[in-house]
């Protein structure tokens, strides 16, 4: 189907050729963004999920502490 949608189309390798182009525009800039990011903010994304987890944890163990005293 869209290799059927693709033959019809007039200027098919113009919309081929422009899509891959914005493709690469985009991969390169998100690239560009992730190597301009400061380091300290991608640990601190990196430890989301861990601290989360560790915080919930800690948590529970101190409820579970203070119904025991």
């Amino acid at each position: 189907m869209f290799k059927q949608f693709i033959q019809n189309f007039a200027d098919s390798q113009v919309y081929l050729i422009s899509s891959l182009w914005l493709f690469l525009i985009f991969f390169i800039l998100v690239a560009i963004m992730l190597f301009r990011m400061n380091k300290k903010e991608i640990e601190y994304m990196e430890n989301l999920p861990l601290n989360d987890e560790n915080e919930r944890a800690a948590s529970h163990l101190k409820e579970v502490q203070n119904s025991f005293d």
